[in-house]
C-alpha cells in the first residue's frame, strides 16, 4: 500500500471518528450538572519543621492548627495580654448548577490567622469534598484536594509581612468521575472566578472570607486523541512530499 493511500484510508477513518467525537462533544457541552457540596478536613501533613503539631477538627468542616497559648502583650500593659486563638479553616458547601467547562462556586472558605507557638503548626491539610451530582441522581462523588498552609513567623513591623497564606495545591486539583460511560474531571480553579487565583492571605489576628471555584470538564476519548495525532503526522508528511516534488 502506498503511503498516501495508507494515510488517505487512515484520515478517512479519523474524520468518521471525529464526527462521532464532535457529536459527543456537542452533547457533553450541552450537559448541565447541578448538585450540593459539602466538605470535611482530613489528616494533615505536619512537615519537617513542626515537631509538635497540634490540630483539631478531623472529619468536620472546621479545622484548627497550632497551640494558641501565646500571650500577646496589650497596648495597655496594665491589662495583661491577649490570646488570639489557633489558626482556623472553615468550609461551607452550597448548591450549584453549571454547564461543562464553566466556572462555578463550589463552596465558601473562612480563614482565621491566629497566633500559635512555633513548631506546633502543620504544612498542609486535605479537604474531602463531597458532591451530590444531578443528573447522577442519588449518587455522591468524593474528591480529595490538598491545601498548603504557609505560617509566617511574626516579628515584622509591616503587618502585611506577618500575613499567613493558604494555597490550593494545583498538582492535586483534579479528580475524575464517570457519567453515562464518559469521563469527566472536577477541577478546583482557585479563589477567583476570573483570574484563577490559587492563594489567599489573612493578616495576624484577622479573618479572610472567600469562595472556592471549580470547573467540570469532559475528557476526550483516546481514539479521538490518536486521530488528531495521525492527522498531524499526515499533514507534516504531505508538506514534505510537496516540497520535494517542487
Amino acid at each position: 500500500m502506498k503511503l498516501s493511500l495508507f494515510f488517505a484510508t487512515a484520515i478517512s477513518g479519523f474524520f468518521v471518528g471525529a464526527t462521532t467525537a464532535l457529536g459527543f462533544s456537542d452533547q457533553a457541552d450541552a450537559l448541565t450538572f447541578s448538585g450540593i457540596s459539602s466538605g470535611t478536613w482530613g489528616e494533615p501533613t505536619p512537615g519537617s519543621t513542626n515537631i509538635n503539631p497540634i490540630y483539631t477538627g478531623l472529619g468536620s468542616n472546621a479545622f484548627t492548627w497550632g497551640d494558641p497559648n501565646v500571650c500577646l502583650p496589650n497596648s495597655d500593659t496594665t491589662s495583661g495580654c491577649t490570646i488570639t486563638g489557633s489558626n482556623k479553616l472553615t468550609f461551607n458547601g452550597n448548591s450549584f448548577s453549571t454547564d461543562i467547562n464553566s466556572v462555578f462556586k463550589i463552596g465558601d472558605l473562612t480563614y482565621f490567622n491566629g497566633t500559635v507557638l512555633k513548631d506546633t503548626s502543620v504544612e498542609s491539610v486535605p479537604l474531602n469534598l463531597n458532591v451530590s451530582l444531578s443528573p447522577l441522581v442519588g449518587i455522591s462523588q468524593d474528591f480529595d484536594f490538598n491545601l498548603r498552609l504557609v505560617n509566617t513567623p511574626n516579628g515584622a513591623i509591616n503587618p502585611e509581612d506577618n500575613a499567613d497564606f493558604v494555597f490550593i495545591d494545583t498538582n492535586l486539583s483534579n479528580r475524575s468521575f464517570i457519567f453515562e460511560g464518559n469521563e469527566y474531571t472536577l477541577e478546583l480553579t482557585g479563589f477567583n472566578p476570573d483570574i484563577g487565583q490559587i492563594d489567599i492571605k489573612a493578616l495576624e489576628g484577622a479573618t479572610t472570607k472567600t469562595a472556592i471555584y471549580a470547573k467540570i470538564k469532559n475528557i476526550p476519548e483516546p481514539a479521538t486523541l490518536a486521530g488528531l495525532s495521525l492527522l498531524g503526522i499526515y499533514l507534516i508528511s504531505r508538506k514534505k512530499f510537496l516540497e520535494k516534488k517542487n
